[in-house]
């Protein structure tokens, strides 16, 4: 399963810095919307990061500047992998969500829910991009596997 987890997260940190790139080529033409989302995949991939390794977790409704993006999509791609090698999975993580409500989760369960939140906002982040008229990166993750063949 730890290789599973590695692959996804290696393909989800290669489009993310394909789509910050494509944001940034186009800054001023996307609207704030997909900044914000697009700080949001990385924001949240950092807290649950921190939540899974008992540490601080950065605050989530706040956009960052695209270069803090992917500064901190790099940082988060090198923590999960850390907790791939060195957290049991099927560990159990307690934690409080942003409404101090307390929670406990297994380590596999949550990076499944990083994964697929990632996948979902990245999606908003594309609409936001075809939208303003702008061909998107393509992010599939079979486009990701089909890449890497050739």
């Amino acid at each position: 399963m730890q290789s599973f987890f590695r692959d996804i997260f290696i393909y989800h940190h290669h489009f993310n810095q394909k789509l910050g790139e494509q944001l940034q080529t186009h800054a001023g033409t996307v609207p704030e919307r997909a900044n914000f989302l697009f700080s949001h995949i990385v924001l949240a991939h950092q807290v649950w990061n921190s939540r899974i390794l008992g540490q601080q977790p950065m605050a989530l409704n706040q956009t960052l500047a695209l270069d803090q993006c992917l500064d901190l999509d790099r940082s988060n791609l090198d923590k999960s992998l850390s907790i791939l090698d060195t957290v049991d999975l099927d560990q159990t993580v307690y934690y409080q969500n942003s409404k101090g409500q307390r929670f406990g989760n297994l380590v596999r369960h949550i990076l499944f829910h990083v994964s697929n939140h990632a996948s979902h906002h990245k999606g908003q982040v594309v609409e936001e991009l075809r939208r303003s008229g702008i061909a998107p990166v393509v992010t599939d993750y079979i486009f990701y596997k089909r890449e890497e063949i050739h």
